[in-house]
Parts: structure tokens; sequence; C-alpha cells
């Protein structure tokens, strides 16, 4: 029997949609239905709110600001 589950459609960068399918993978799958194309995922409904937490606290984690450049003297 199949099963209908209600869904969102995401539409993102590449980099961030890789970013989302990486969160995906280290949640057994929890989030995402489908990988539409290279831009859009097809995500469960009520998780949606989940994964834009994940992928705030992921952005935060690698984001390093650059060092001011010393002057040249």
């Amino acid at each position: 029997m199949v099963k209908a589950v209600r869904g969102v459609l995401v539409e993102c960068e590449p980099a961030i949609k890789s970013i989302l399918v990486h969160i995906d993978s280290l949640h057994q799958h929890e989030f995402i239905i489908e990988d539409l194309d290279e831009n859009h995922l097809f995500v469960k409904e009520q998780l949606v709110q989940a994964l834009k937490d994940k992928l705030e606290e992921r952005l935060k984690e690698t984001y390093r600001p650059e060092d001011p450049l010393e002057d040249s003297d």
C-alpha cells in the first residue's frame, strides 16, 4: 500500500542544497522526501522548520569571518 506524505517544495542554491542533503543523510533521511534537481527538494512538511534550524547551526559552525588584511608597509 502506498502512503501519502505531505511535503513542501524547497528551492535553493546548489551549495545550500548540498548541505541540506548532507544533513538529511546524517539523520537517516528523515527530512527529504525527494531530491528533484540541482535547485529543488521535496521536504516533509512537518520537518521544514527543523531542517532550517539544522541548516542555520551548520552554517554557524562553518562561518569564519576573514581576518582583517594587514598593511603591507
